[in-house]
């Protein structure tokens, strides 16, 4: 397998795992990008885009990075909050009045950053196409009942998530979600990260390979199996009630490509995730755009709720709007999945295995965006061995769990 780009030498164990990915645990096409000190030291690609016609992944290359996006969602809001136009800690009913019913009236904005709101679905069952209409989607959020009173616990708000701090950001701002991004984010920086993405780029998307669950050694998280199982349950209302957006292919369509979904429809590569960290491993700002006040960090990277996670069914830890370090390497083997990296880190993988993140701490910023998934919601072995060989190089140790400490 050929692989293209850039590695400077104290980080050649990253080109040496990513090549190991292809030749041993099944990558078919991917890029990983890593910045310190806000300089690129791992820039690599390589493998198809599209096992059908043999289309080779290129340095231009895009892909759905699914919960990825949640990152970026996160962000808009930060930005605001940076800004003093949101306050984390007021109630949504603040800027989003029509949200304040039905025992919805005391959830906060941080609620709904933190998975706490209650609403990791919609009940009333939705229209085929559904989550391509934000006023009906972000409608029937407002006029629902929690699914359990906001603040008491966590689940993972997994599809819902970036309708609700999407129309937050859009009462407050007056653009739409995919809009204000651009304007204050991607554009700004010059990043490969769309919500939304315009149709002359289409020929650029890698599109998804899903997990083939009849494949030997394929094992499915209890997520998955409750849900085929228990329709009726929080992960089945979950992957089931989108208006087929989970339908096999369905987020590759064009239709999907051009909504604007802040939970999962964010398209991106490594360059671009790795992008959307690097200010935020530099204190807030790069190259003359600052995104956030240093004094907002905290509020992004602090750990605002931890433990068993109500809709996914295993521990997890989520500051406002990003994913903490957890290890679940203890659990059953189709739920070991987790996030090993650094105490100070924040950021979010996507469904299959992608994952962008800062680490303040060590001024660094990791992307890793491929097209043929695993089996889970977290980071797999691919993934996972990258950020390990990161580490390693920098010359962190690991504890017992896998987790690294300077």
């Amino acid at each position: 397998m050929s692989i293209q780009g850039t590695c400077t030498p104290q980080f050649e164990e990253v080109r040496a795992e990513f090549e190991r990915n292809f030749a041993e645990r099944g990558e078919v096409g991917a890029s990983v990008h890593v910045t310190l000190d806000g300089e690129p030291v791992v820039d690599l690609w390589g493998g198809v885009a599209d096992p059908v016609t043999g289309q080779e992944w290129s340095e231009e290359t895009i892909v759905h990075v699914f919960s990825c996006t949640k990152a970026a969602t996160a962000l808009c809001a930060h930005i605001l909050a940076s800004r003093g136009v949101l306050d984390l800690n007021a109630p949504v009913a603040k800027y989003w009045p029509e949200y304040g019913v039905e025992g919805k009236e005391n959830t906060l904005v941080r609620h709904v950053l933190s998975h706490q709101a209650g609403l990791p679905a919609l009940t009333d069952w939705l229209p085929a196409g559904a989550f391509y209409d934000w006023e009906l989607v972000t409608s029937a959020l407002a006029a629902q009942k929690p699914l359990w009173q906001p603040g008491t616990q966590h689940g993972y708000h997994g599809l819902t998530f970036g309708f609700l701090v999407g129309e937050i950001v859009r009462r407050v701002t007056g653009l739409s979600l995919g809009q204000f991004f651009e304007k204050e984010v991607s554009g700004p920086l010059g990043l490969d990260f769309w919500m939304g993405l315009p149709e002359d780029l289409e020929p650029h998307v890698a599109h998804t390979i899903p997990v083939d669950p009849t494949q030997p050694g394929i094992l499915l998280p209890s997520l998955f199996i409750t849900a085929m199982t228990q329709p009726e349950s929080l992960p089945g209302l979950m992957l089931l009630n989108n208006g087929g957006y989970m339908a096999p292919g369905e987020s590759d369509s064009r239709a999907a490509h051009a909504a604007e979904m802040g939970a999962v429809g964010g398209i991106s590569n490594a360059r671009g995730l790795a992008g959307l960290y690097r200010p935020l491993a530099l204190g807030g700002s790069y190259n003359g755009v600052r995104l956030v006040e240093e004094s907002q960090l905290p509020q992004m990277s602090d750990v605002a709720v931890s433990g068993f996670d109500a809709v996914v069914g295993v521990p997890s830890r989520f500051g406002l709007g990003f994913q903490k370090q957890v290890d679940n390497t203890y659990l059953p083997p189709n739920d070991a999945e987790g996030l090993l990296m650094p105490e100070e880190a924040f950021g979010h993988t996507g469904m299959g295995g992608s994952l962008g993140f800062a680490d303040p701490r060590a001024r660094l910023s990791f992307g890793y965006a491929m097209n043929k998934q695993g089996p889970g919601l977290a980071l797999n072995s691919r993934g996972q061995s990258l950020v390990d060989a990161v580490y390693s190089s920098l010359g962190y140790r690991q504890t017992g769990g896998g987790s690294w400490f300077a």
